[in-house]
């Protein structure tokens, strides 16, 4: 089996990296979608909103507080991933009753 050759390393402008984190948070589309639209790896983008996390909560919240919203955040991103495989799931079983 041939060896897949390395991706050559690429360079984004912050700008850029702020409009990929933008359209993740905005739920339009799921981070895997967002990732094959703009040919990224999915870590490197999850690595992106993983330190970008800490900068979007309010100030005003106390540690709870913001324990709690860090957390609900991650359930919601699980469960539109969770709708997502359910989507193709059904594509899928749909295309082979047919």
């Amino acid at each position: 089996m041939a060896k897949k050759k390395p991706r050559q390393r690429r360079q984004f402008t912050a700008d850029f990296k702020a409009e990929i984190v933008e359209l993740c948070l905005r739920g339009d589309r799921s981070v895997p979608e967002v990732c094959k639209d703009f040919d990224l790896t999915e870590s490197a983008v999850r690595l992106r909103l993983a330190q970008c996390d800490d900068g979007h909560q309010p100030q005003d919240l106390d540690r709870d507080e913001r324990t709690e919203l860090a957390e609900l955040r991650r359930e919601n991103r699980r469960l539109g991933e969770d709708i997502e495989i359910l989507k193709r799931a059904t594509a899928f079983f749909v295309r082979g009753t047919l």
